[in-house]
């Protein structure tokens, strides 16, 4: 019996992977670190930034993203997100630029606490990655 699922994650500019040999993905959700197997029951939930571990039978994948939603139904893990990028071709520029962006936006005194959280989150898997 075969362990695999399906994945894709869409982001605006494309389809950015689409697998069909996914053991698994580990994803930054809201509600904490969600890990989704083969058979998982449906959910839909919001992404936070974070990273994004996809174990498929061609190795692991991890990926930085900065949002999204997620829905898993039918053994088909659908994400959309307005951010990804692959660690293994991570630019050091790119990274920067979205850090020095998320701590201008902390520097606002009209930013409200839900906003402040996740650029709190965002700052901290950045700080990680660079």
């Amino acid at each position: 019996m075969s362990e695999v699922y399906s994945v894709e994650i869409v982001n605006p500019e494309k389809s950015f992977l689409s697998k069909d040999d996914v053991t698994e993905v580990v994803l930054p959700a809201f509600e904490g670190e969600i890990g989704i197997l083969k058979d998982h029951i449906s959910i839909i939930s919001f992404l936070k930034p974070g990273i994004i571990k996809l174990f498929s039978k061609s190795g692991e994948e991890n990926f930085y993203v900065s949002d999204g939603i997620i829905e898993f139904k039918n053994n088909n893990l659908s994400i959309l997100t307005s951010l990804i990028l692959n660690l293994k071709d991570i630019d050091k520029e790119k990274i920067s630029e979205i850090q020095k962006t998320a701590e201008e936006e902390l520097k606002n005194p009209e930013i409200n606490d839900q906003k402040k959280y996740l650029l709190d989150q965002k700052l901290d898997v950045l700080k990680s990655i660079n």
